[in-house]
């Protein structure tokens, strides 16, 4: 590891002498790359090297002690090596976990989309309401959101909605929040106050870049259409709405938010090279058993993940076995306990792959 540590170090050194050469800054992709790489390592290195000041407190603790001296300076010794053992040793697991191969996507934008499953009228309600709380979380984040698709109902919930969130680190938050969703409560129009379950799914995908991903022109087909709205009115006399479908995969992307034909492909686009990237990692993920123990969830959407209920005010998430009694807080946004408990039982598993 600590071979490991001073290569670390040694390219932290190298890059930060780099980005403030000349020909380099005048290289604006090259710069950008290092600058990356910079930030990517700092946290390795500052941790690496408030262990080597603990190891370095402990040598002179240790030999202070061997040159005998009077009783209050032995005392004094004797503290600062206790406190300097503490120290290597708490920093050590933080390195293990700093050390641990870092997901590629982790420093991604994300596109989520919501759709409402079994319960009709009452999924596509809380669809609306999972929509707010990504949003709201979001906000707190200091991120971006921006809705790109909308089927809205005519009771103010979602059939499916699609956004954007930008920002520092989106993907490394949000990576779990993948799968199915479920919602147990009495529905307003339930008149026998009989508490119902529906479901919704949420799948989150690292946004696709054009560098990352090359599609060829000719495997799409380009469909344009009247857009629709609630309950199934047209909403545009002209063909804006668009349906792309990837051919090799059989992806298909429907787009009609936007008022313009160009707005909607542009969109439509965007969540269609996210969704072959997506559908790229799972199956290299999937060849890849071992790396498949080590996730706390698969991501797959049909994996029941957690559980909103009302009557009893509490969110369970069944993957690490987490339950909060602050439904309220958590719809208003208030996430980071359970994507803090979910990151940490993540790095957890995958150590126990490193023993």
């Amino acid at each position: 590891m600590f071979d490991k540590l001073d290569f670390i170090e040694e390219k932290y050194q190298d890059l930060n002498e780099k980005v403030s050469q000349p020909e380099v800054i005048a290289d604006t992709v090259t710069w950008t790359k290092y600058c990356k790489e910079v930030a990517s390592l700092t946290p390795i290195v500052e941790k690496y090297r408030e262990y080597k000041k603990a190891k370095n407190d402990l040598e002179e603790a240790r030999q202070l002690l061997e040159e005998k001296p009077d009783k209050e300076l032995k005392e004094m010794a004797e503290l600062e090596m206790e406190d300097a053992k503490g120290r290597i040793e708490s920093i050590s697991e933080e390195l293990k976990i700093l050390l641990l191969p870092q997901d590629p996507n982790d420093d991604k934008n994300v596109i989520i989309e919501i759709r409402g499953g079994a319960g009709g009228d009452e999924a596509a309600l809380f669809a609306g309401s999972l929509f707010r709380m990504y949003s709201m979380y979001a906000e707190a984040n200091r991120w971006k959101t921006e809705l790109i698709d909308q089927n809205p109902t005519e009771l103010g919930g979602f059939k499916e909605v699609v956004f954007q969130v930008s920002g520092n680190m989106v993907y490394s938050k949000l990576k779990f929040e993948s799968g199915v969703h479920r919602v147990q409560r009495v529905p307003e129009t339930e008149a026998g106050g009989r508490i119902h379950t529906s479901t919704v799914t949420v799948a989150v995908l690292p946004e696709a870049e054009e560098v990352d991903l090359e599609i060829n022109p000719t495997d799409l087909r380009i469909d344009v259409y009247r857009a629709s709205g609630a309950g199934g009115q047209h909403v545009n006399k002209t063909e804006s709405a668009v349906r792309i479908t990837h051919l090799p995969t059989g992806i298909v992307v429907a787009c009609q938010s936007e008022r313009s034909q160009l707005q909607n492909k542009e969109s439509a686009m965007k969540i269609l090279r996210s969704r072959i990237y997506e559908a790229m990692q799972a199956k290299q993920a999937q060849e890849l058993a071992d790396e498949r123990k080590s996730q706390v969830g698969t991501g797959d959407r049909s994996e029941r993940i957690r559980t909103y209920n009302f009557p009893q005010g509490r969110v369970t998430d069944h993957r690490i076995g987490l339950t909060l009694h602050k439904l309220e807080a958590v719809l208003n946004g208030q996430l980071d306990e359970i994507i803090e408990a979910l990151i940490t039982a993540d790095q957890s598993e995958k150590l126990k792959q490193q023993d």
